[in-house]
């Protein structure tokens, strides 16, 4: 039984080592630090959120009166719809920090009895 030894060698390379010395300094680390993404993060998530308040109003077909600041500044949602947008966006905030909050508090509470 004849075996090829070329069907033995391992190739480690799927270019065989093709590459020239310039091409392999580009995968070389440059030093400098890769970019913090937290920024982009959390503007991505706030002009989501008021995207969605956006849509929201959309399919609100009746008139809403509403307040900002307990009875200092009322609105109506069809004469200020921008402020409507903005009331939607700031309680929609108030809800997803509120279950962010909830959550970490739970965590910290069961970390701490390990029942």
């Amino acid at each position: 039984m004849d075996i090829d030894d070329d069907a033995k060698q391992v190739i480690w390379s799927l270019q065989n080592n093709k590459r020239s010395e310039e091409e392999r300094k580009v995968f070389e680390p440059t030093g400098k630090k890769p970019m913090n993404k937290n920024v982009v993060y959390v503007l991505s998530a706030l002009g989501i959120t008021f995207l969605l308040s956006y849509v929201l109003t959309l399919f609100s077909k009746e008139t809403i009166n509403f307040c900002f600041f307990a009875d200092n500044y009322c609105f109506n949602s069809l004469e200020n719809p921008v402020a409507f947008i903005f009331y939607i966006f700031m309680n929609s905030w108030i809800l997803i920090l509120g279950v962010g909050i909830a959550y970490l508090i739970g965590k910290k509470l069961g970390d701490k009895f390990k029942v």
